[in-house]
């Protein structure tokens, strides 16, 4: 089936509602009152605290059933359920650096360090800086780095100046984006390392100390509990599978939704969270398989609000936005991602014209 036939979201009912004219006072502040009320950015400690120790454990489970049968090839049964916990393992760093889980910034850092840092090779101070500036400009392109032209391009003038192997990777980015997530998980690393040089004093000793006992720590792991090229094929089908997942929990959240006009009008906090936003309808799994980002517009207009939460806050902000009249997108999962590849299609079409 063409990605490029299908429904696509609304985007000009969005736009008329971008542009309508806020009423008086702030259109966020009778939700957050609401959302105040009910209790919902009260911290959930004890929920948080079990999601960590189960998650722990179930890794040293996994680390006790590669020692067992480290020397059979069996072993790699265990690479995708270890790329499944370390997902978990990066939703509740995620967490943790939104303040999630406790109000103390130090205590927030040393989750968020042990679990991205140590357990992950992800380094804590590039994701929060990273993240911190996507979530208050997201899919602005000239603001948010998660729409910044790399080795995906998000617009039809970043596509404009593709071009040799980087025109190539444009003309066909719709078709490459999965399997270009098999890498995420070593991009992800090799980002953190690089990022060091934008740090200094303390906190370069510190993030930089927990990514080399990460690397020492994985390495000594694999080569201690089986043979080397089993060590070899396990590093490659965790890594790609981690990254894998990571991608498709990321890709359903902004692609292909609107993304502002940088010399355009000014959105509100409300609108500019909203229309840049897509949830993802869904049960317990996918709020499991997606570590709550399937509820990315709460997220974004309530970062701080557990995770447990934002299914509760959503019949919230999904009414406020039916009375203001901004369209509140969700949708499958599966459509989503079909969202998503359907405008990467798109900013590409040029490129392949020209051929």
């Amino acid at each position: 089936m063409s990605l490029a036939v299908g429904a696509a979201p609304d985007h000009v009912e969005a736009a008329a509602a971008r542009r309508r004219p806020p009423e008086a006072g702030s259109e966020f502040t009778p939700l957050l009152r609401d959302v105040k009320g009910r209790g919902l950015l009260a911290r959930r400690t004890g929920w948080y605290v079990r999601t960590i120790v189960v998650n722990g454990l179930c890794l040293a489970g996994v680390v006790a059933g590669m020692a067992f049968i480290g020397a059979s090839w069996w072993v790699l049964a265990f690479a995708p359920v270890l790329a499944v916990l370390c997902a978990r393992t990066a939703f509740i760093g995620h967490d943790a650096g939104h303040a999630q889980i406790t109000g103390n910034r130090s205590v927030s850092r040393l989750i968020g360090l042990i679990h991205g840092n140590l357990l992950l090779g992800m380094s804590y101070a590039w994701w929060n800086d990273k993240h911190n500036r996507h979530h208050a400009n997201p899919n602005h392109i000239e603001k948010d780095p998660d729409v910044a032209a790399d080795v995906l391009v998000f617009t039809s003038e970043q596509a404009a100046t593709r071009v040799g192997f980087r025109g190539w990777l444009t003309r066909h980015q719709a078709w490459l984006f999965f399997p270009l997530t098999l890498l995420e998980g070593l991009a992800l690393k090799v980002s953190g390392f690089q990022d060091l040089r934008r740090q200094s004093g303390r906190e370069r000793l510190v993030e930089g100390a927990f990514l080399v006992a990460h690397v020492v720590g994985y390495v000594a792991l694999l080569l201690l509990t089986m043979p080397l090229s089993h060590a070899l094929v396990f590093a490659a089908l965790h890594q790609a599978l981690f990254g894998l997942h990571l991608g498709m929990a990321f890709a359903p959240n902004h692609k292909g939704m609107e993304m502002p006009d940088p010399d355009g009008d000014k959105w509100g906090h409300l609108r500019r969270q909203v229309l840049t936003s897509r949830n993802i309808k869904g049960g317990l799994l996918t709020d499991w398989f997606l570590g709550g980002l399937n509820y990315q517009i709460e997220h974004h207009l309530f970062p701080s609000m557990p995770r447990p939460h934002l299914r509760l806050a959503q019949p919230l902000v999904k009414a406020h936005c039916r009375d203001l009249g901004i369209p509140f997108v969700e949708t499958g999962l599966v459509d989503s991602y079909r969202q998503a590849l359907r405008h990467m299609y798109e900013v590409g079409e040029p490129l392949r014209a020209d051929i």
